[in-house]
């Protein structure tokens, strides 16, 4: 496989380079650390309930199986990327650390597919 690099720009920001999404996907796991893993689902449904308190809720079809739903505690910066990937392909990818199921509901990072 090419190498893959991982360079600080000048501004702070960091920059990864690589021949393909799925080499600069498995650059960005090995950053965040080893036990972190990439799953991927679909969202089909995303909902707004009670606007005064800010509930919201998503399910989501998970490509390993299984289907998850969370309702509140979803941030707004996490609720924009739900809300882009439901407006257009309705994927999303999650890379986490969390075992068992625990991963289906970890927001921490968090991104819409194409």
């Amino acid at each position: 496989m090419p190498t893959k690099k991982s360079t600080k720009s000048t501004n702070g920001s960091n920059r990864i380079k690589g021949v393909s999404s799925d080499a600069v996907g498995i650059t960005q796991a090995k950053k965040a650390g080893t036990k972190f893993e990439w799953h991927y689902g679909r969202v089909t449904r995303i909902g707004s309930f009670n606007v005064a308190t800010g509930s919201r809720e998503i399910v989501i079809v998970w490509e390993e199986g299984g289907v998850s739903s969370q309702q509140g505690n979803i941030t707004d910066d996490q609720w924009e990327i739900f809300k882009l990937a439901f407006s257009t392909t309705g994927r999303v990818a999650i890379l986490s650390d969390q075992i068992g199921s625990d991963w289906m509901y970890d927001y921490r990072f968090v991104e819409a597919v194409r």
